[in-house]
């Protein structure tokens, strides 16, 4: 795996926050289970970036957005297709907070995505569309950080999605899959898996 203590590498770390934990809108099983090792690779990071989903409203990716149509359809917008969701991770309640134990107090920077209403965004780098980018890419080049660890919620979601888009961008990319929890609605868990892999994106337990 990556030598995280070393200056061109960073942890990325994915979406740990209120709604995608137990008790949340959008609850990943055992999502909170991920606070602890990750907490344990920030300790030993020299660069720590999070991500953090941030939606209005009124987002589109939003079930009761579409009448008619329930949460994990899937609908078509001007990009493609869209998985439709509860409503989750709104721009400044409870539910779009970091989780309570996350040491995110380390973080050099955070990525705030999905917060323009048309589009939804999986990836730390790109929107949905993927073209619209995030800019965490061209920062990590400035930066001369050229090796990432990705970690956190969900892993056949924004995990999969980050780690495909990094590895595309050339960036030397591991997915630490122990410090990650899945939805894993219809088998998506074991196609990401394959899709990462197929990517160049390393797994590791």
């Amino acid at each position: 795996m990556n030598n995280l203590l070393r200056q061109d590498s960073a942890l990325i770390v994915i979406d740990i926050q209120n709604d995608f934990c137990p008790g949340g809108s959008l609850a990943v099983e055992r999502g909170d289970d991920v606070v602890a090792p990750i907490n344990e690779l920030i300790g030993r990071s020299a660069n720590v970036i999070l991500t953090q989903d941030w939606h209005p409203v009124d987002h589109l990716s939003f079930a009761d957005k579409h009448p008619g149509k329930s949460v994990f359809e899937t609908v078509t917008l001007p990009y493609g297709a869209q998985t439709l969701w509860p409503p989750h991770c709104i721009q400044g309640t409870r539910g779009a907070a970091f989780h309570g134990d996350l040491d995110y107090t380390r973080a050099q920077l955070i990525v705030r995505k999905g917060f323009r209403v048309e589009i939804d965004s999986y990836s730390a780098f790109f929107e949905n569309d993927k073209t619209t980018s995030t800019g965490l890419g061209g920062y990590l080049r400035d930066r001369s950080i050229m090796n990432l660890v990705v970690v956190g919620l969900a892993t056949d979601y924004c995990v999969a999605w980050s780690a495909m888009d990094a590895a595309r961008l050339g960036f030397n990319t591991t997915v630490m899959i122990s410090a990650c929890r899945a939805i894993d609605p219809e088998g998506s868990l074991a196609t990401q898996m394959s899709a990462m892999h197929a990517t160049g994106v390393t797994l590791v337990e």
